[in-house]
C-alpha cells in the first residue's frame, strides 16, 4: 500500500486539534486514544508527539484511568472563577436594565457597558471593566442598541447640506 499524504498537514493538524477541544465527547475520545496507544506498549513521550499534547498529560490521562477507570477519562466540573454576583442579585439586575436608566437618576437614555459597570459598583460595590458588562447583557438576554443620530429624523433638505459631498449632478454630454 502506498503513503498516503494530507495536503497543508500542518494547517489540517490544528484543525483537527480544533475539532477534538469542540466537544466533552471528543475530549473523551481523544483521552481514551491516549491510554489505548500506552496500553499498547508505546512510551508517553511518542503518544504525546502524535497527539499534539505534553507528555506529562498523556501520563496523567494513564494515572486516572488505573485508578477510577473509564470515568477518570471523563470530561470533570471546570471551576473557574467564582461570580461576584448572588444568583438573586443577577435577577434584580436583570430587572433593572428593563427599565430606563433615568428611573435610577441617571441621565443617559439607554444602559451600554460603562453606565452598568458604574452601578454595580454603586448598587453592589463589585468592580466590573466595561467588556465583562456587556457580556453581563448578553448573558441576560438584550442586545446592543444605539441612538439614531438626529440628523436621521431631520429635514432632507437640512441632511443634505449637512453631506460632506455635493449630490452628483447629471452632466452635459459634449
Amino acid at each position: 500500500m502506498r503513503k498516503l499524504a494530507i495536503s497543508d498537514a500542518g494547517i489540517m493538524r490544528l484543525a483537527l486539534q480544533q475539532e477534538i477541544a469542540r466537544s466533552e465527547e471528543s475530549r473523551y475520545d481523544h483521552r481514551l486514544h491516549g491510554v489505548l496507544l500506552v496500553s499498547h506498549g508505546i512510551s508517553c513521550y511518542q503518544v504525546a508527539e502524535w497527539l499534539g499534547q505534553d507528555p506529562r498529560t498523556i501520563q496523567r490521562w494513564v494515572k486516572r484511568f488505573e485508578i477510577r477507570g473509564f470515568a477518570g477519562l471523563q470530561e470533570g466540573q471546570r471551576p473557574g472563577r467564582p461570580s461576584m454576583l448572588q444568583p438573586a442579585q443577577w435577577e434584580e439586575i436583570g430587572r433593572v436594565l428593563r427599565q430606563p436608566p433615568q428611573r435610577l437618576g441617571y441621565h443617559q437614555n439607554l444602559w451600554d457597558g460603562k453606565l452598568l459597570g458604574h452601578h454595580l459598583a454603586n448598587a453592589y460595590g463589585v468592580d466590573l471593566g466595561v467588556r465583562q458588562c456587556q457580556r453581563m447583557f448578553h448573558y441576560l438576554g438584550f442586545r446592543l442598541r444605539k441612538p439614531r443620530s438626529l440628523i436621521a429624523q431631520a429635514d432632507p433638505m437640512v441632511q443634505e447640506a449637512y453631506k460632506k459631498t455635493a449630490p452628483i449632478r447629471s452632466r452635459r454630454k459634449r
